[in-house]
């Protein structure tokens, strides 16, 4: 009998995005690596009554559906108070049910986890300001003719050797920016594909020097890291020949508007969100801030990586 795999959080977005695109079922199911039934179950499973399919609604019915189909387990007060601790260290339930489970600590389920907090809201509690919240859809707007990414002799994504799409071995990064509230003071992110190890960076402004200053700082500090890195077509990417030039890291560009090509990097900046929400000033934003939110990602685990965190699996 096949072992089901619940889908990631990276899998969904992509499901939404694809459909938003209008892509068929099995379009999505071979892009993301699934039987297109897989597919097909998610989506009218989770899908809204406008018949769209949103990634923080898919997740929350799922976990409902859980909650309801297993009995409540006791657990002493110092087990919980363990628990606490890992959730105020803004770990995910399922986070902590996995990392503990796998180590043989405590046998807890996630959606013990989330009734655990969503009680703790009732009484009055603070816990679930630690949980993520999903970014809102965004939709593209397209217009008649887009000049982003018209730059000549770029390597586009199909290009990128077979091991960067497996994800077998270390080296191959994603990169974004991520803007503030006045679309100037912004993070630049790095997000290796195989391991989810971040790199957080202060820009006083979205340009090409910017950028690729940045860049080539953070690819000398971790140079045996670094093989390939994949882009969105924004200008700011502009530079990356002279990234090129100064590390010997090749760049490749996804498909204008194929936001899914870089499902990894889009899914991490919705984890960012949570300490840099959507609409807030970067202004005040300093490169120690960005470290230490890149320590939270990397230090908590990752369920496609058995639980363990992506710093550990990085330097291993």
């Amino acid at each position: 009998m096949r072992q089901y795999k619940q889908l990631t959080g990276e899998q969904r977005y992509t499901i939404a995005q694809l459909r938003l695109r209008r892509k068929s079922v099995s379009f999505i199911a071979d892009v993301i690596g699934v039987h297109r039934s897989t597919v097909y179950r998610e989506v009218e499973r989770n899908k809204c009554n406008d018949n769209h399919y949103r990634v923080h609604k898919a997740g929350f019915r799922t976990r409902g559906r859980r909650s309801k189909s297993r009995k409540n387990s006791q657990f002493s007060l110092f087990q919980m108070q363990i628990i606490e601790a890992f959730i105020k260290a803004d770990w995910s339930p399922e986070q902590i049910s996995g990392y503990l489970r796998t180590r043989d600590m405590l046998n807890i389920s996630h959606e013990t986890i989330y009734r655990y907090i969503w009680l703790n809201k009732k009484q009055g509690g603070t816990l679930y300001k630690h949980l993520r919240c999903a970014p809102k859809q965004r939709r593209k707007r397209y217009r008649s003719y887009d000049s982003r990414g018209r730059l000549a002799d770029k390597r586009h994504i199909s290009e990128r050797p077979n091991e960067v799409e497996s994800r077998d071995k270390l080296g191959h990064w994603e990169i974004d920016t991520v803007i503030g509230k006045d679309k100037k003071h912004c993070i630049l992110t790095l997000v290796e594909r195989k391991t989810g190890y971040t790199l957080i960076g202060k820009l006083t402004a979205r340009t090409k020097n910017q950028v690729t200053s940045k860049s080539i700082e953070f690819i000398k500090k971790h140079r045996s890291k670094f093989k390939t890195i994949t882009a969105d077509n924004g200008t700011e990417f502009h530079g990356y020949k002279e990234v090129e030039k100064a590390t010997g890291v090749l760049f490749y560009f996804a498909t204008p508007h194929h936001s899914w090509e870089r499902g990894t990097n889009e899914n991490t900046n919705g984890l960012i969100r949570q300490y840099l929400p959507k609409g807030c000033s970067m202004a005040h934003v300093t490169q120690k801030n960005c470290n230490a939110i890149a320590h939270k990602l990397n230090t908590r685990p990752r369920k496609r990586l058995g639980f363990y965190t992506p710093g550990y699996c990085y330097a291993h």
